[in-house]
């Protein structure tokens, strides 16, 4: 074969495909109306998978032009069209209907993601006709996600709110679709009740190429997180893209990788395909791709947190307010019996449906805003023959930069080998117990002027001034008044200096009981030379305090005892030198005693 032939057969084949995909070509209204009247108007779905696993989640619908000549025709040529001349309902309705009744063999918990024109969002009989629709269909109103671009949110915001109310009402949930290409403001995130942000293709495509690209899909990611809202990239084609956007946080995806458009006759092949292979381990993806502190939110500062989780030696993880685990160590995976990326995305519920109403409660008070500490279970072995596993639990609530809980961060240290085989709690159920053997620190942050900027959650639950008392200089009212003056003399020494800090003192706890501390820390000097920040820790030393009181009272005691024998002998001595011919432990004789003497 020569070279020219084989070119021209790659060439038809390349063509060939793209006819089979879709066929650009202009049109007009006439084009249009003929289409509708011959039901030419087709669903073509699109897969949406978990990035962590590939497992199917919904589908999109995806509106085709089925030409009888020229075949699938893409919607970039007709929909303007249909919202220019008003056959944008007829278009939609012969599409969902379609959509609907092929959608019924999704089982749940799949969903069915269906777009809305600008036009459509604006009118009033829309949920009501979507509903019939949908219903006529017997699909899930809960499970039909309605999609809506930023431009339909320029025009009448009152109206739109009205309409997405009324969807919300139904059960829909709400996606704001190609996020940051319109010219929609963030105030309409606030405005609407989204459950979905998706980021536009261009980005997703531009982030492996561009650290500009990285930044916008990791900031996406960063504000649909804090919004409490999914992310869906879109356009995702290769393994790098989903690598990538696994590792900013995003949690779904649609693309190329996943699946091209298909008609409703290829759902069935579409549900049974087997998921592609789950991400073995998250590696840093480019050597490049995040080099300075200023882009560590949140890729790199993940980068460093993985590290600290996967070298400790007891098991951490963070669950967010969903009680999903955000992240986690092997060492907890494996008490749990799953792999790491097993648990990712998935709730408590889900990955411990026997021990969950156990650690429920703990999890709500952490949820709350309460930090506790030594809670003690009891888990079955997962290996055969071997003891029951008794575990200590910590749960600290994590809080934003406006104190909003938004997780908790949880710690399980293995105490099986500490206690005796079989040995059970003191009433056989989980109790609360110090933890102070195991982690006694609580680290905390203070600016140049000595204002205390951030505390962990466990000097918190330590005073009950609550969160809000502990920042600045107000953690000082917990301080008692014997112990004040030395403490703000010991401060303004060291920040005057930049001397260590190494204090100790009293403080108030949540009982009315006053506890000793002690509080270390260390400057950290700016560029010029001055100092930025001090970093340090507060630890509780109550029980070692009363050990030393208790032991100087025991020698003070024995000291006492000590200086009566040596006194007594001292009296001794000067008897028996005074009295030198005389044996002082014998009786002295005398004339016989008489009874009126007795």
């Amino acid at each position: 074969m020569s070279l020219v032939t084989y070119v021209c057969i790659v060439l038809l084949m390349f063509e060939e495909m793209a006819r089979i995909e879709s066929v650009d070509m202009f049109v007009n209204r006439l084009d249009v109306v003929k289409a509708l009247d011959a039901d030419e108007m087709e669903p073509y779905f699109q897969p949406i998978v978990e990035l962590r696993s590939g497992k199917l989640v919904g589908l999109e619908v995806l509106a085709r032009w089925k030409h009888p000549v020229d075949g699938p025709i893409l919607p970039s040529n007709f929909i303007a069209t249909t919202e220019e001349n008003g056959l944008i309902d007829a278009m939609t309705r012969q599409v969902f209907q379609k959509a609907f009744l092929a959608a019924s063999i999704l089982a749940d918990p799949l969903t069915l993601s269906v777009n809305i024109s600008p036009a459509q969002l604006h009118s009033s009989e829309l949920p009501a006709e979507l509903e019939r629709m949908i219903k006529e269909a017997g699909f899930p109103l809960d499970r039909v996600i309605v999609e809506i671009t930023e431009t339909a949110l320029l025009k009448d915001l009152v109206q739109v709110q009205r309409i997405a109310g009324k969807l919300k009402t139904l059960g829909c949930r709400l996606a704001l679709d190609d996020f940051g290409t319109g010219f929609s403001s963030l105030g309409h995130l606030q405005a609407l009740p989204f459950d979905e942000l998706k980021i536009d293709r261009s980005f997703v495509c531009e982030m492996t190429k561009k650290r500009e690209g990285r930044k916008i899909v990791a900031a996406i990611v960063g504000l649909g997180q804090s919004l409490g809202l999914s992310t869906v990239a879109e356009g995702v084609e290769t393994e790098e893209q989903s690598h990538m956007l696994l590792w900013l946080g995003c949690e779904l995806g649609q693309g190329w990788r996943y699946g091209r458009p298909a008609p409703a006759g290829d759902l069935p092949a579409m549900i049974a395909a087997e998921p592609l292979k789950v991400i073995a381990s998250l590696a840093t993806p480019g050597d490049d791709w995040a080099t300075s502190n200023l882009e560590a939110l949140p890729t790199l500062r993940l980068a460093q947190l993985q590290a600290i989780y996967d070298g400790a030696p007891v098991g951490l993880c963070f669950l967010d307010r969903k009680m999903r685990y955000v992240n986690l160590n092997a060492r907890l995976a494996k008490m749990n019996g799953s792999s790491v990326e097993a648990h990712l995305g998935r709730s408590v519920q889900e990955m411990l449906p026997a021990g969950f109403p156990r650690v429920e409660p703990y999890l709500i008070r952490a949820l709350n805003g309460e930090a506790i500490a030594g809670v003690e279970l009891m888990r079955p072995s997962e290996e055969e023959g071997l003891p029951d596993m008794r575990l200590l639990a910590s749960y600290q609530p994590a809080w934003d930069e406006a104190d909003e809980v938004i997780g908790v961060s949880i710690s399980i240290l293995d105490i099986t080998e500490t206690r005796g085989i079989g040995e059970q709690p003191s009433d056989g159920v989980e109790r609360e117990s110090s933890l102070s053997e195991t982690n006694p620190e609580s680290p905390w942050v203070m600016d140049a002027e000595g204002n205390d900027l951030q505390a962990s959650s466990r000097w918190v639950q330590t005073t009950p001034l609550g969160k809000d008392k502990t920042r600045n200089l107000r953690w000082l009212e917990a301080v008692h008044a014997e112990d004040l003056e030395r403490i703000v003399r010991t401060m303004s020494e060291a920040l005057r200096t930049g001397k260590p800090i190494d204090i100790e003192y009293r403080v108030e706890s949540i009982d009315g009981e006053w506890r000793w501390m002690r509080s270390t820390g260390s400057p950290r000097y700016g560029t010029s030379g001055e100092i930025s920040r001090w970093y340090g820790s507060v630890e509780d030393i109550h029980d070692r305090k009363q050990m030393e009181a208790s032991i100087l009272q025991s020698w003070e005691s024995s000291i006492g005892e000590l200086n009566m024998v040596a006194e007594g002998l001292r009296v001794t001595e000067e008897l028996q030198a005074a009295l030198p011919d005389r044996d002082l432990s014998e009786p002295e004789e005398g004339p016989p005693v008489t009874a009126t003497e007795k």
